[in-house]
C-alpha cells in the first residue's frame, strides 16, 4: 500500500500547504479535494489515471492534516467553509493557476464548491459528491428527516466538551468507526486505513475539526478575516459552473437525493450520477467513476493558457 509521495509544499494564504503532484506540469489543471476524516490517499487511485491522461493533478491536504501547516500561532483554527474556499482559492493563487477543474468530496467538495459559487472564472468545472455542498447557516436549526438526523449524530457529539474530549482521546478509533458508518459495503483493509489515519495526527486536526462542526450549527464565530465571504456564502450563491455531481447509494452520512434536489442552485450544465456499491469516500470506493467524469470536464481547459 504506497503513499503519495513524495509531497510538495507552498506557501499559500495563511497556510503552508503540501501536497502530491502527479502529471506533466503544462498539464490541464486539476485539483483533487479530500474530505473528514480522509486524506489525500482518497486519490491514490485517481491520481494516476488522470496523469496517465496529460492532467496536471494536484492533491493538497486541507488544514489540520497532514503536514499542511498554519504558518501563524495567531491564526484562528477554523474550519468553517469559508476557510476552506479560500485555502483553495489562495492555493491556486500560489501555483498560478489561472483556472483548474475542482474536483472532492465532503471537505473537500464544500471547498470546491465555494471557489465554483463565488469565483467561477477559476474554475472550468465542478465535480462534486452530494451534489450543492455549501452549508446553509442561516437554516442550521431546521430539523431534518430522522433518518438523515440519526446519521448526523458526530455533528452533535462535536457540539460538548465531551464530544472534543472523545475526539482528542481517541482519533483513530473515532474516525475509523465513521469509515465503516459512511461506507458500509467498502472492505477496506487495516493498511489502508493506517495510510490516511496518519494525518489526523497533527497538532490542530481536533480544534479545527470541533469548529467546523460547531461554527456550520451556528454555535460558534467564525475567523473575522472570512466574514465577507461567510456573508457572501449565506445568500446561497448558484453554481454556474459545468458540474457533474454524484451520491453514492451506500452513503451512511446522507441518503442519496434524486437530481432536481439541488437543481435550482446550478446555474449551468450538471449531470448527477447515482454509484451503486459506493459510499461516502466515493473516488477512493469508486475511482473509475470519478476519474472519468473529471476527464469529462477537462477539455474546457485544453488548448487554453491556464497558467498566469
Amino acid at each position: 500500500m504506497e503513499r503519495m509521495e513524495p509531497l510538495r509544499r507552498i506557501e499559500a494564504g495563511v497556510l503552508e500547504v503540501a501536497y502530491y503532484e502527479a502529471g506533466p506540469a503544462d498539464g490541464p489543471p486539476v485539483l483533487l479535494m479530500h474530505g473528514f476524516p480522509y486524506d489525500i490517499h482518497s486519490y491514490a487511485e485517481v491520481a494516476p489515471m488522470l496523469a496517465d491522461e496529460g492532467c496536471r493533478v494536484i492533491v493538497p491536504y486541507l488544514r489540520g492534516y497532514g503536514a499542511t501547516r498554519f504558518q501563524s500561532e495567531a491564526t484562528p483554527r477554523s474550519g468553517e467553509q469559508a476557510a476552506l474556499g479560500a485555502d483553495l482559492l489562495a492555493l491556486l493563487d500560489a501555483l498560478k493557476i489561472e483556472r483548474a477543474v475542482l474536483a472532492g468530496y465532503d471537505w473537500g467538495g464544500r471547498a470546491a464548491c465555494v471557489v465554483a459559487a463565488l469565483w467561477p472564472e477559476r474554475c472550468a468545472g465542478l465535480v462534486s459528491l452530494n451534489s450543492y455542498n455549501i452549508q446553509n447557516i442561516a437554516k442550521a436549526m431546521e430539523p431534518d428527516t430522522p433518518e438523515n438526523e440519526y446519521s448526523l449524530w458526530y455533528q452533535y457529539y462535536f457540539h460538548s466538551e465531551r464530544g472534543r474530549a472523545g475526539l482528542h482521546k481517541d482519533r483513530k478509533a473515532f474516525t475509523k468507526l465513521l469509515w465503516k458508518l459512511w461506507s458500509p459495503t467498502w472492505k477496506f483493509d487495516d493498511a489502508t486505513f493506517e495510510r490516511s489515519a496518519a494525518a489526523f495526527d497533527h497538532p490542530d486536526f481536533v480544534d479545527v475539526v470541533i469548529q467546523s462542526y460547531c461554527h456550520r450549527f451556528g454555535l460558534v464565530p467564525g475567523d473575522p478575516a472570512y466574514a465577507d465571504i461567510e456573508r457572501s456564502l449565506a445568500a446561497q450563491p448558484t453554481i454556474t459552473v459545468p458540474a457533474i455531481t454524484f451520491d453514492g447509494i451506500d452513503d451512511g452520512v446522507r441518503l442519496p437525493a434524486d437530481a432536481s434536489a439541488h437543481a435550482h442552485r446550478f446555474g449551468g450544465p450538471r449531470s448527477h450520477r447515482l454509484v451503486p456499491g459506493a459510499g461516502h469516500n466515493l473516488p477512493q470506493e469508486a475511482p473509475r467513476a470519478f476519474a472519468d467524469a473529471v476527464l469529462e470536464l477537462v477539455p474546457a481547459l485544453r488548448g487554453k493558457n491556464t497558467q498566469q
